[in-house]
């Protein structure tokens, strides 16, 4: 029998049919090999190799100590896994902006050829839109970022909402509105009102994919820790926690240190015996 044929890659055009559709898109950030097979195994449209690993994967406070390096790194392992869905690589603090576009243009273009993703994503609005043109000027899908940037974390004064006064709203419609003329493909929306949100997703003719944000984006995108229970002392409000995988780890680490020490692991079926005379010259 001839070989299956690998499944289809989803494209751009596939998640803006989906916005045409009402069909909502579900986004989850990956990090390794294993967690991008699991979900690209279930359908996930979209996986984001983003720079959150620097705080789940790497034990940073923020994602500003992470390199490009690392997300290359850490992408490299996901797109040998995720053979359907569309990759999206965070381009790092600090290796990309407006000012320098031969830059901006150098770092997409290893997060692209030397990562594997489909696409990039970069954080920022108006200030954004000459890097999002000059990327996809050069061929390379961009992903935008606004609302709650984490990068910018120390000039927006930490961890809050986005775009709750009238005039703060006013600015991230036009960020939206700028970053779909300058060739975005999708946009983020983190941590802004619901109406707003709802707002800009209407306004718009590319996807929006929200994460505190509301129900009324185009989709959502969520941590892989997260939404599976890897942390038990916090779950950010935006988040809902599907299963306990933390627990379920923890009892299993305890069940085999126990057996260990109790000498019950390795049993027989887990021991290997040499064939008879097989130690003779």
């Amino acid at each position: 029998m001839p070989a299956s044929s690998p499944p289809r890659r989803i494209s751009l055009h596939d998640l803006w049919k989906m916005k045409e559709r009402g069909e909502k898109i579900a986004m989850v950030t990956s990090y390794d090999y294993t967690s991008a097979k699991i979900l690209d195994e279930v359908g996930t449209p979209m996986l984001l190799v983003g720079d959150s690993l620097g705080m789940v994967v790497l034990g940073h406070e923020s994602t500003l100590g992470v390199t490009l390096d690392n997300m290359i790194h850490h992408c490299r392992a996901v797109s040998r896994a995720a053979k359907r869905a569309l990759i999206v690589i965070d381009l790092p603090f600090a290796t990309y902006s407006a000012s320098d576009l031969p830059t901006s243009l150098r770092t997409a273009g290893r997060a692209i050829a030397e990562g594997g993703a489909q696409a990039v994503k970069v954080e920022g609005g108006r200030r954004m839109a000459p890097v999002v043109g000059a990327l996809v000027a050069s061929g390379i899908p961009v992903m935008g970022h606004i609302g709650l940037t984490p990068q910018s974390i120390h000039l927006i004064g930490g961890y809050r909402v986005q775009g709750r006064s009238k005039e703060a709203a006013e600015r991230l419609i036009l960020a939206a509105q700028a970053l779909e003329k300058a060739g975005a493909f999708a946009i983020v929306l983190e941590l802004v009102p619901a109406e707003l949100a709802e707002k800009i997703s209407k306004m718009l003719s590319i996807p929006t994919i929200g994460i505190g944000a509301g129900p009324n984006c185009d989709g959502q995108v969520q941590v892989f820790h997260d939404i599976m229970g890897l942390y038990e002392e916090f779950l950010p409000k935006h988040a809902k926690r599907y299963a306990n995988l933390a627990g379920g780890i923890k009892d299993a680490a305890k069940n085999y240190i126990e057996d260990v020490k109790a000498g019950r692991f390795p049993g027989p079926e887990h021991t290997f015996s040499g064939e008879p005379n097989a130690t003779k010259p």
